[in-house]
């Protein structure tokens, strides 16, 4: 068509062209090369079009065409047949053989990255009489939820709670441990000082056993007389300062945002702190398995984190 085209326009300027003088002939001819320089330059670039329409419709047929989108292109009879099918090649290979599951490589999508589940049973929370509370006429009424019952005018913990709370903890604590934080020890009960302590020095953290003095968070730079980092992660073996006061360190940790691991007893408030474990915090072999299970939970945690920067 675009030939056709061509030869019908060169014949006609070439009859009007012989009838003319020299001198309008000179402009004619300049003018037609311009001209037929714009139309050589149309054809050129609408030749590329055409091509591809008359070669797609040649190739692809509304018979050939399948709800996959497959070409189905006939090949000389032999032994496999005679048809084959071509499908289009895929956008992006994905090797599904060598996807990892990111539970395995992410600490955070695993459910127990550091198999702080299998550190305690049921059993070990009895034999240290995690479960035994304080009396009845002591009970805090946010506590309540977290009872069993009471047998002889004693509160008595549901350790199936306990159980789920304190893996939660130890959890949390791992994980802070894993990513470098700085994890500080406290209570206030006078015979438990020295285990908490060693705790804290064996595990390479720190500790606070004696008495909290008012603006050591919340005002630490005009206390410390500089800037100082704060911690972490505060794991209070017990929340009270004295029978009736809650210990400072329970306000202060909420008002600057840090997390808090506390062991809550019957007579306690929990509300203010991140991971309460309900138990007993005056009983010298709960607060040992305390002790025992943060320590051990702390050490995995940065055994993991010296393997990756291994690796």
């Amino acid at each position: 068509m675009l030939a056709l085209l061509w030869l019908k326009l060169t014949a006609m300027c070439h009859y009007k062209f012989s009838t003319m003088t020299r001198p309008h002939k000179l402009r004619i001819k300049l003018h037609y090369n311009q001209h037929a320089m714009s139309l050589y330059r149309s054809a050129v670039r609408l030749l590329p079009a055409c091509l591809r329409v008359t070669s797609r419709r040649a190739l692809v047929t509304s018979s050939a065409r399948t709800k996959d989108h497959d070409l189905h292109l006939p090949t000389p009879a032999g032994p496999l047949g005679t048809w084959a099918t071509l499908k289009p090649r895929p956008e992006k290979y994905v090797d599904t053989e060598a996807d990892i599951d990111p539970s395995v490589t992410d600490p955070l999508r695993h459910p127990d990255y550091f198999g702080v589940r299998e550190l305690f049973t049921m059993s070990d929370l009895f034999d240290a009489r995690v479960h035994l509370g304080h009396r009845e006429g002591s009970l805090n009424p946010y506590m309540a939820e977290f009872l069993l019952g009471s047998r002889l005018g004693h509160c008595v913990f549901d350790l199936e709670r306990t159980a789920q709370l304190l893996r939660d903890a130890l959890n949390f604590t791992a994980h802070i441990a894993y990513r470098g934080g700085i994890i500080m020890f406290v209570c206030r009960s006078p015979q438990h000082v020295h285990m908490v302590e060693r705790t804290a020095m064996e595990c390479g953290e720190f500790s606070h056993c004696r008495h909290w003095p008012p603006g050591v968070f919340t005002d630490s730079t005009a206390l410390f007389g500089g800037v100082t980092r704060l911690p972490d992660l505060l794991v209070l073996l017990n929340t009270l300062d004295t029978v009736l006061e809650q210990h400072g360190a329970v306000k202060h940790a909420a008002k600057m945002l840090i997390p808090t691991v506390g062991v809550v007893d019957s007579n306690c408030d929990p509300r203010l702190v991140t991971y309460p474990v309900p138990g007993n915090d005056d009983s010298t072999t709960a607060v040992r398995l305390y002790c025992k299970l943060f320590s051990e939970a702390i050490r995995r945690g940065k055994a993991e984190r010296e393997k990756s920067a291994v690796v």
